[in-house]
């Protein structure tokens, strides 16, 4: 018997148009109901709409960063659960001792760090995770804080 996760509302915030997208795809594919935002601000807003069970965040952006963007989640919506995710630590790269901003973000709040590119079914696995205590929940307050360690 196949386990069954519940559907959730998931917001992603991403600069890149591509990876919005494609996350978007894979996510519809699985059932969920997936709103996207160019960058931090303009995702805060739709988070204040209500109804949204899961972030995925992207670090760094232009304007309001991911890290400042989980800061302010976490003043208003600290139950919900955020998967943060970078495709570099930016300038840093070429750094011995560079600076980890997932690693960052995870004591931040954030219960899940994915490095991009990432498979779909790390995507989606992250999305289970963070999903698993919901019992059919659609706003993750039920099952966000159970999520985190």
């Amino acid at each position: 018997m196949q386990e069954v996760f519940p559907v959730a509302s998931v917001l992603v915030i991403d600069d890149d148009p591509a990876v919005r997208t494609t996350i978007k795809l894979i996510l519809e594919r699985e059932g969920h109901a997936v709103a996207v935002a160019p960058e931090g601000r303009a995702g805060l807003a739709m988070l204040e709409a209500g109804g949204i069970s899961l972030l995925i965040c992207d670090i760094f952006m232009p304007g309001m960063d991911g890290l400042e963007t989980l800061g302010e989640v976490r003043k208003h919506r600290p139950e919900l659960p955020v998967i943060v995710m970078s495709g570099s630590t930016s300038i840093f790269d070429s750094l011995e001792n560079a600076p980890d901003f997932l690693a960052m973000a995870m004591k931040l709040g954030a219960v899940r760090g994915m490095r991009k590119p990432f498979k779909p079914n790390d995507l989606i696995a992250a999305v289970r995770d963070c999903l698993g205590g919901e019992a059919g929940s659609r706003d993750g307050k039920e099952g966000a804080r159970a999520n985190r360690v």
